[in-house]
């Protein structure tokens, strides 16, 4: 699992370096499908439940699941971009929202807040800790930034399938829920929007977005939990 992380860091690491007013998502997502044919590495969202691209790119109100597309991306937009990758039968998932060109400062704050969740999430992860107490430290992230969390679309367990059990809500009570191992991998994923968490699917069946066109940021790790600790496995 760590060799597929490293396969996704990657993929993160050309899409950023990449990334700039007027190239498209569609450009991006063959960026990052040559990053995993180069390393010998599966994509493990091409093909999965008919989903039809390597990455998902998802624009400013889109929350996840965008499908690559040839509409250039605008300077002030952003964009929250998820990858995974299959190696020797294990799977690495991770994502990473990001500005183009020069943004609002309204809109790097919702990203930051959101990389802030993941990593306060994170920190909670320990042999004998409850999921609940990594949902309350992602929820009060967001609380006390004025965002809402998206309920209808959690973390997960992740291993031989890229969706294990058990889920892994961005909301919680401390103390309660599933109790964590040592050895146990898991997708922590919060998803938070400027306005209200009120999402819609759209005609594709696939992108999720915020119903009052409010911005969205998405942050995701692969995290080993070992007895020293969390092991990020998706970072550069």
């Amino acid at each position: 699992m760590r060799r597929a992380g490293r396969v996704v860091a990657e993929m993160h690491a050309a899409i950023r370096a990449a990334l700039r007013p007027g190239v498209t998502t569609l450009e991006l997502d063959r960026i990052a499908a040559e990053v995993i044919a180069r390393r010998g590495a599966t994509s493990n969202f091409l093909g999965y439940m008919g989903y039809p691209n390597v990455i998902q790119a998802s624009p400013n109100s889109v929350v996840l699941h965008g499908i690559p597309n040839r509409v250039p991306l605008e300077e002030g937009d952003i964009v929250s971009f998820d990858c995974g990758a299959i190696v020797d039968g294990y799977h690495g998932d991770a994502a990473f929202s990001v500005g183009v060109g020069t943004i609002s400062a309204a809109a790097q704050r919702l990203i930051d807040t959101t990389r802030e969740a993941l990593e306060a999430g994170i920190a909670t992860l320990a042999p004998g800790s409850r999921l609940g107490d990594l949902g309350h430290a992602v929820e009060t992230t967001a609380a006390e930034a004025g965002y809402s969390v998206v309920r209808g679309y959690v973390g997960h367990g992740i291993g031989t399938a890229m969706h294990e059990e058990p889920d892994v809500p961005n909301h919680g009570r401390p103390g309660k829920g599933y109790r964590v191992q040592a050895g146990e991998v898991f997708a922590i994923e919060p998803m938070f929007c400027a306005g209200r968490a009120k999402v819609s699917t759209g005609s594709d069946g696939w992108t999720v977005s915020t119903r009052d066109g409010s911005l969205a940021a998405h942050w995701e790790h692969t995290v080993a939990v070992t007895d020293h600790g969390p092991e990020v496995l998706t970072a550069p």
